[in-house]
């Protein structure tokens, strides 16, 4: 397919290493990826669900041992540690190599090695940048054609440079004693061995489009962010765009794909999707941030969703889609997982592929008792969402009006707020957190630091990551907005005060209106919040002024005692973190004192 000197002895250097029986080249035409369906069929790799209610549609098993990313396992290897930071893992690259070598030695052997030319963003893009995977699963190479864009156009679009990030897997003995994900940003290779599950060996996924990515952005000046796009467009047909990063478990993928609440539809206000997980950022010839979501699907969690929850997310699932882990109802041979309906299959086998009885299920024991594993998976095409973006393939993204960062706080923070500028935004952002519920193992309630959501997936330092954001501020003449959102206050009940799902539009309406400079907010502390008044509430049965008024209320004590929390979490970070979000801490915590 090339006769790119890099890529082939490279390839070759690889195949030595690994041994494989032959080795098949990706093209991304129908026809290849047919026979290989096949074949995963025939081996059991996949099975084939119900063609009428799921057409071309199959179900995939994972090793039990092998059902989430490995954050334990996952390295960032240069050659000084100072400079992939405290907060990742390191591993020095010769000694990576050296170790990852042995565990390679041979595993290929008897297998096929799969070469998978890959984009990520459209090809012909400024924004585009091309990946070779090469990979013996064809669950692998079949999730990669779902994820990003591949085929001869790719390798084309290469000719003959360099400049392509190598990343090299084996499932090998999917033994989580030697599973390693590791990244060498200053050699442009990623290298997993040990696992099968999506999110270690999606290559293109997390380890190339945030750790390997975030790297060359900052070395190239631009952005690469854990944030979903989407696109809000008024009556008038004008369309805002808006970029957000949320820790897990804050509602991104629903953000991403919202559906307006009825006095918003009605009135001929629409929401389209342009990415749910990922945006490459740039400065545009005008002056203003551009985004490109650089995936070409969706891998996304299916425990929770629903036609209430996510109606736009479960309809992406209902042809050409690969489930994982999620349980299988045998007399109709389809899917079915927790959260998606009241009605449990009564024959079915559960994500562990044994029969599995909905009686005994207990939400304390979730992986032991549910159906469906409470990771499982669903990897869908992009341009199967019934809300996706026209502007998805455009090769010049779509302008920032907004950045919105958010997380999960009980009391703290409040409904939403707007920072004073680019630094005070910065700041915001470095000092995102969610509070540990029932969910998550451990203690509940414990504040845990995710700066911009990307705490497992900067390449780098993250106090470099900061400097990074404060850089590119110097370099944007029409910086869009930062503003912060909390949809997860509770009253003393423990219950959420903001209905939260598709309202969370009315707080987008004020962030919009707050850009476009029609309406005013009231100066806090940490910050600017909306009038109470301001906040859209027609239609909302158990909300008034004075829910919203407590929404923007801010605790100074709490807020106080956070501050702390925030000093303890940047001397963690160690001494790179820049001295002007240093100067945003001491502001702060003298307006709270004031």
């Amino acid at each position: 397919m090339t006769n790119n000197k890099s890529v082939l002895n490279w390839i070759n250097e690889m195949a030595e290493m690994v041994n494989p029986d032959k080795i098949v080249w990706i093209d991304g035409s129908e026809e290849q990826t047919e026979a290989l369906r096949a074949e995963a069929c025939k081996t059991g790799e996949l099975e084939p669900l119900n063609a009428e209610l799921y057409p071309n549609c199959y179900l995939h098993r994972t090793a039990v041992n092998d059902v989430a990313r490995v954050e334990n396992r996952t390295f960032i290897c240069t050659r000084t540690k100072e400079d992939a930071g405290t907060i990742n893992n390191w591993m020095d690259p010769k000694e990576c190599y050296d170790k990852l070598s042995k565990l390679y030695k041979n595993s290929y052997q008897g297998k096929t090695m799969y070469v998978i030319p890959y984009s990520m963003g459209v090809v012909g893009s400024d924004f585009a940048k091309i990946g070779i995977e090469l990979t013996d699963s064809i669950y692998v190479v079949l999730n990669m054609l779902i994820m990003t864009r591949v085929g001869k156009n790719v390798i084309d679009a290469l000719g003959d440079s360099a400049d392509f990030v190598k990343g090299l897997h084996a499932v090998a003995e999917c033994d989580e004693e030697k599973r390693y994900i590791c990244h060498f940003p200053e050699d442009n290779t990623i290298w997993s061995v040990n696992s099968g599950y999506g999110g270690n060996v999606l290559l293109g996924k997390k380890c190339f489009a945030l750790r390997i990515a975030s790297y060359l952005g900052r070395k190239e000046g631009w952005m690469a962010e854990h944030m979903l796009i989407l696109g809000l467009e008024n009556p008038q047909g004008e369309v805002k765009y808006i970029s957000a990063a949320f820790p897990s478990a804050c509602g991104k993928t629903n953000l991403a794909m919202l559906i307006p609440p009825e006095i918003y539809k009605k009135a001929g206000y629409k929401v389209w999707t342009v990415g749910d997980d990922i945006a490459w950022i740039r400065v545009g010839e005008d002056g203003r941030l551009w985004a490109v979501n650089p995936e070409n699907g969706f891998f996304g969690v299916a425990p929770g969703t629903n036609e209430h929850s996510n109606y736009n997310a479960l309809m992406t699932t209902k042809k050409n889609c690969i489930f994982t882990n999620v349980c299988h109802d045998l007399d109709n041979n389809s899917v079915w997982w927790e959260g998606l309906d009241n009605n449990p299959p009564k024959n079915a086998l559960n994500w562990r592929g044994e029969k599995w009885d909905y009686t005994k299920y207990d939400k304390a024991d979730k992986v032991g008792t549910s159906g469906a594993h409470p990771n499982s998976r669903f990897t869908a095409m992009a341009s199967n969402c019934p809300c996706i973006s026209s502007e998805f393939n455009s090769l010049k993204g779509v302008p920032l009006t907004a950045i919105i960062f958010g997380g999960r706080r009980a009391k703290t923070a409040p409904l939403v707020y707007e920072s004073r500028n680019w630094q005070h935004g910065t700041f915001v952002g470095s000092i995102m957190a969610s509070e540990t519920t029932a969910a998550a193992a451990g203690a509940v309630g414990v504040v845990r630091r995710d700066p911009m959501a990307m705490r497992p997936f900067v390449g780098y330092d993250m106090g470099d990551y900061f400097a990074h954001w404060l850089n590119m501020g110097k370099k944007i003449p029409n910086a869009p907005k930062i503003f912060h959102v909390n949809w997860f206050r509770t009253d003393d009940e423990g219950h959420f005060i903001w209905p939260g799902f598709g309202d969370n539009m009315r707080v987008l309406m004020w962030i919009l209106a707050r850009c476009a400079g029609e309406v005013d907010a009231v100066e806090t502390p940490i910050g600017f919040v909306p009038k109470a008044e301001d906040i859209n509430i027609e239609g909302l049965e158990d909300v008034t002024v004075d829910t919203i008024r407590e929404l923007l209320s801010i605790d100074n004590a709490s807020w106080l005692e956070d501050v702390e929390n925030i000093k303890a979490f940047y001397k963690q970070i160690g001494e790179r973190v820049p001295a002007e979000l240093y100067d945003e801490l001491a502001i702060l915590e003298a307006n709270l004192k004031k």
